[in-house]
């Protein structure tokens, strides 16, 4: 399978040589920088985070880049570095910027916003990987940071379709008191507002037993003052009690959200669209399952390569406006081409829904229609967005 795929992508090189003309020798070379941050503790050490979380999707889309560009005359080159808790990340960044203005970034939405405001930094190109939080593509957006990752909304806004597509109307909520769930549940509750559905009864998860022992007893007296409901949504992005309340709560109904049918950047279940080549090169690659960190590296990785390819320039201005354009197409094994919004740099990409086995749904859902394009239906469209330095 990999050998299949990397003639595919000689034969797409060959054609762009062809089209393009005598392609020139082009060097370009990329930095990826993960802020370390410290975790709370939660109540189950079972899904342990990845070392090279992230860092291995661009090492896959590094491979990507490499197997086009050599027929181009064009090379690739990946510099990581890695900031732990508390130490200086201006300064790190600032080392990283001196050596290339291409930036991956594996950081909170404050550090991104630091990093991106440094002088250092006013011409570069940098790809937020990790940070799924609105404002950054709303009132807190710079014109230099992309967003290869989904945001908050986006994945909030394709579970409120498979609601109102399912007319489960009658909702209830958990949420969490971390931070993450907070801006999580906030999110929901704007996408529930927007596509004419509402919230009904809401409690907040402040439990700190041992669920391993006494979830089938505590979930359900917690989950009974709810009452009967269509659908239970989950505000839990640490992972941390979401996973006791599956076939625990006190009327059988659906669980959604953070835990059970949730909205999800990537997973191991997609294998439509060719995906199944990805899965299978990355897990050859990095000896586990791609997750959804994983895949905003690779897609910002293969962004910048689709850019080089197209433009034959290794100009931040240059690829960037490229990669703003009409232009621009980016093949990502999810069933239609990916795009980038020109408005506040996010990356227009489907949204799977789906559960630990199984892809149940991609959306949009079909019967969410948009004037231009049926993906700006998932988050912040252009009349939505406020942010400004775009334009």
């Amino acid at each position: 399978m990999r050998k299949f795929a990397e003639i595919f992508m000689v034969c797409v090189a060959v054609q762009m040589s062809c089209s393009l003309g005598v392609a020139a020798d082009v060097a370009l070379s990329i930095g990826y920088l993960e802020i370390k941050q410290s975790r709370p503790p939660t109540l189950s050490n079972l899904d342990p985070i990845p070392e090279d979380l992230g860092l291995a999707g661009a090492q896959t889309g590094l491979g990507d880049n490499a197997t086009t560009g050599r027929f181009l005359g064009h090379s690739f080159d990946l510099q990581s570095g890695i900031v732990d808790v508390g130490a200086d990340h201006v300064a790190a960044t600032a080392d990283m910027l001196s050596r290339t203005p291409f930036l991956l970034i594996d950081a909170p939405a404050d550090v991104l916003l630091a990093i991106a405001d440094l002088p250092q930094a006013k011409d570069a190109v940098l790809f937020n990987i990790s940070a799924g939080d609105t404002a950054l593509r709303d009132t807190d957006c710079r014109a230099n940071l992309l967003h290869a990752l989904p945001s908050d909304a986006m994945l909030t806004d394709a579970l409120a379709q498979v609601f109102v597509q399912k007319r489960w109307t009658d909702l209830v909520m958990v949420s969490g008191t971390y931070p993450q769930d907070v801006a999580y549940a906030d999110a929901m509750r704007r996408s529930l507002t927007k596509f004419g559905l509402k919230l009904g009864q809401e409690k907040t998860w402040a439990f700190d037993a041992d669920m391993r022992r006494n979830a089938a007893q505590e979930v359900p007296l917690f989950t009974q003052p709810l009452g009967d409901y269509d659908a239970l949504i989950v505000a839990d992005e640490l992972g941390d009690f979401g996973r006791y309340l599956l076939y625990n709560t006190w009327v059988a109904r659906p669980v959604t959200g953070s835990e059970g049918l949730s909205a999800l950047t990537w997973s191991p279940v997609i294998e439509q669209w060719g995906a199944t080549q990805l899965q299978n090169r990355f897990a050859q690659e990095h000896d586990r399952a791609m997750q959804s960190q994983d895949y905003a590296a690779w897609a910002a990785m293969r962004t910048l390569g689709e850019a080089v390819t197209r433009t034959g320039s290794n100009d931040p201005a240059i690829l960037r406006d490229y990669i703003l354009s009409d232009d621009f197409e980016l093949a990502g094994f999810k069933g239609r081409p990916l795009t980038w919004r020109d408005w506040n740099g996010q990356l227009r990409q489907p949204i799977a829904i789906a559960h630990t086995r199984a892809l149940v749904a991609q959306a949009p859902l079909e019967g969410f229609l948009h004037r231009v394009n049926e993906l700006d239906t998932l988050g912040l469209d252009r009349p939505e967005s406020r942010c400004e330095v775009f334009e």
